[in-house]
């Protein structure tokens, strides 16, 4: 997988954790969702996310918690981030 750029970290806004990834292709931005997916039913939290072509948004905010940032987004986001090293 060959990330071309990320934001240098998760920035809290609205009450959400809020990161953009960008890679060389689709493929490559649907590999790395794929393996998102598998850590969300793992940590059973699911982000909200998009993917346009190359570029996948992923906001993280915790429903049953009043759609606040809580650690369960800290834990997940941290998780993503471990898939990129």
């Amino acid at each position: 997988m060959s990330l071309l750029f990320k934001n240098s970290m998760w920035e809290e806004q609205d009450n959400r954790l809020k990161r953009t990834f960008k890679f060389r292709d689709f493929s490559e931005a649907f590999a790395f969702m794929t393996r998102v997916a598998f850590l969300a039913e793992q940590q059973n939290h699911h982000p909200n996310w998009s993917n346009v072509w190359n570029v996948v948004q992923i906001e993280l905010t915790t429903h049953d918690e009043a759609n606040t940032v809580t650690e369960k987004d800290r834990k997940l986001a941290k998780s993503i981030d471990g898939l990129l090293n």
